[in-house]
């Protein structure tokens, strides 16, 4: 089916940006939305439930024109599959807990008759007495005729309790789309604490038709615009439907009062990850050029980050951001591979790939958190370490194992977060931690694709099919026990949202350091000992999702002795040691 923007007349109907959000990747065109399908856009799965559900409007006035009232509102009702022009509940975005109400334009106009009106007291009602912020989607022609006053004062009732809110210290956040005119706007639309909008909407009391209509003479062309409203200072952004989510989350989490930050930081909000349609697929949302890299986390991370140079034998390597800097109140030393984003800087950080200086810095300010007691926190995005001579001439191999060494007995918290690629011992050098965590899109492997696909097929072009295999994505990874938590992005890659991203990875890195920073340096250290000793024990799941029981240990090690007798001479005669039961604890 070819669906053409209205706007610029390109084929949208296969792109991700329509799929995802029914926007125009071309010119940004945003399509309209019908109420249930902004909801499902905004709110963490499964979250939203709505209320006054059985609330529907009469006819007061037994209005009629070309068609009766009556008929008007059920023809809407049988069209959308609403009772009213508004759905209100409650959600959370992100973890957080919010009250919303979202207009739907295709419900006769998204006017505001009476039950409108009182579906929106209600809502903010409800904000008030749970304290939980209030937020508002808005889509409507303005009061509903049909209803003639008694549609009118539901601006009254609007306004009045949105400023029970205000009063209450209760945040209000008011999202403005297209169109949003009239009574509305006029009313609670414009009491927002923030007033969002999206690209190019409609917004207004009086639509140009309507100008024209009655005063003979339209307005100039876009004064009726989201951004003519920003331009005169009526709203405080234009916010792209891609970025709305991780707006609202970041917007929340900095008005959410202290009390209940205290208590939803102890629950993360977690995505519910299933596996991926394609590995592939996410090896190259890793990858993507325009995927938020270490220093623009560090922005967010570490505002007042220092970053220190050299490994004290050699030279710098620029591939390694590392420094001193301050995560939510705690110091910590901050290691951070940076792989570029322009073809100038990916060249001069030689694409995120580490030479020995890089390692050795790395490992000199792993020394300098231990001596200090300053927490360790690792950036991990590298497509692996620079293999070339000049790195072997310098002793890369030693490098990465003393990284390794240094942080297996580092007496401080150590927490890593995977954001990009995280590949080979590269990777891993970075890696050894308390607490390890991989954005959802992002991926951890032993080899790159098309490394395994030159070994295994002779052919990097079969690195798509072995993608897969390799278990590489941040569902697979969690699932082997060899990452602790997911971090969430924002649908369709953190480069969607690179704020909300951020956010939400800094959110994870600073309860990691606020748990572990209460642990002893010792536990600490025989911990993360404990932690990688086990890794790779047969306990944990099989491909099935199950843990394999004992029986079934032994019947894989002696599948696997019987492909070996064909091509090792001697694995015959050790066979029936290597398949002898194992004992408890040594199921390796």
């Amino acid at each position: 089916m070819i669906i053409a923007c209205p706007r610029c007349g390109a084929a949208v109907a296969e792109t991700a940006a329509y799929r995802g959000y029914r926007v125009c990747a071309a010119c940004r065109y945003h399509f309209p939305l019908s109420a249930r399908e902004r909801i499902q856009l905004l709110v963490d799965e499964a979250s939203f439930a709505e209320t006054e559900q059985r609330l529907v409007s009469l006819d007061p006035l037994h209005f009629s024109d070309k068609q009766p009232y009556a008929d008007r509102l059920n023809e809407a009702r049988e069209r959308t599959g609403l009772a009213e022009a508004v759905v209100t509940g409650t959600a959370k975005i992100a973890g957080m807990g919010v009250v919303m109400a979202v207009s739907d334009f295709a419900f006769m106009g998204g006017t505001m008759g009476s039950v409108v009106g009182e579906k929106v007291a209600r809502a903010m009602e409800l904000a008030e007495r749970r304290r939980l912020p209030f937020v508002a989607v808005c889509s409507s022609g303005g009061a509903r005729m049909q209803e003639g006053m008694l549609s009118l004062v539901q601006m009254a009732k609007t306004a009045a309790t949105s400023m029970r809110l205000h009063r209450a210290a209760v945040p209000m956040i008011t999202v403005l789309t297209d169109p949003t005119t009239g009574g509305v706007y006029a009313s609670y639309g414009s009491q927002g604490d923030i007033i969002l909008a999206e690209p190019g909407a409609l917004i207004g009391f009086a639509g140009p038709r309507v100008i024209a209509e009655t005063t003979g003479q339209p307005p100039p062309e876009g004064t009726h615009t989201a951004e003519f409203v920003l331009a005169h200072g009526m709203i405080d952004k234009i916010v792209d439907r891609s970025q709305l989510r991780g707006t609202l989350a970041t917007l929340l989490e900095l008005l959410e009062r202290p009390e209940a930050a205290a208590a939803r930081k102890r629950e993360l909000y977690q995505p519910d990850l299933s596996p991926p349609e394609s590995a592939w697929d996410e090896v190259e949302l890793a990858r993507r050029r325009d995927r938020p890299t270490a220093k623009d986390y560090l922005t967010v991370l570490s505002p007042g980050f220092i970053e220190l140079h050299g490994d004290r034998v050699f030279g710098d390597d620029p591939a390694l951001i590392a420094g001193l800097g301050d995560i939510g109140g705690i110091p910590c030393v901050i290691l951070a591979q940076e792989r570029g984003r322009s073809d100038e800087e990916r060249a001069h950080r030689n694409g995120g790939q580490m030479h020995p200086e890089g390692y050795r810095k790395a490992a000199r300010l792993m020394r300098l958190g231990a001596v200090l007691g300053l927490p360790i926190v690792s950036l991990i995005d590298t497509p692996g370490a620079a293999l070339d001579y000049a790195s072997e001439e310098r002793g890369l191999a030693s490098s990465i194992s003393t990284c390794l060494a240094n942080l297996s007995v580092a007496p401080v918290p150590v927490v890593s977060a995977i954001i990009g690629e995280g590949g080979s011992g590269g990777a891993l050098a970075l890696g050894v931690a308390d607490r390890i965590l991989m954005q959802e899109n992002a991926i951890y492997s032993v080899i790159a694709p098309e490394g395994a696909a030159a070994i295994l097929y002779r052919s990097a072009a079969h690195a798509h099919e072995v993608a897969g295999a390799l278990k590489l994505t941040a569902y697979d990874c969690q699932q082997l026990g060899v990452v602790d938590v997911l971090v969430p992005e924002p649908s369709g890659g953190a480069q969607n949202d690179p704020q909300y991203a951020a956010h939400q990875l800094r959110n994870h890195v600073h309860a990691a350091l606020s748990e572990l920073t209460r642990v002893m340096p010792r536990k600490l250290v025989q911990s993360r000992y404990r932690k990688f000793r086990q890794m790779g024990k047969h306990g944990a799941p099989s491909s099935n999702g199950r843990t394999p029981d004992r029986e079934e240990l032994r019947r894989q090690v002696g599948r696997a002795m019987e492909g070996m007798r064909d091509h090792l001479p001697f694995a015959a005669s050790r066979a029936g040691a290597l398949q002898q039961e194992p004992s408890d604890g040594e199921q390796e």
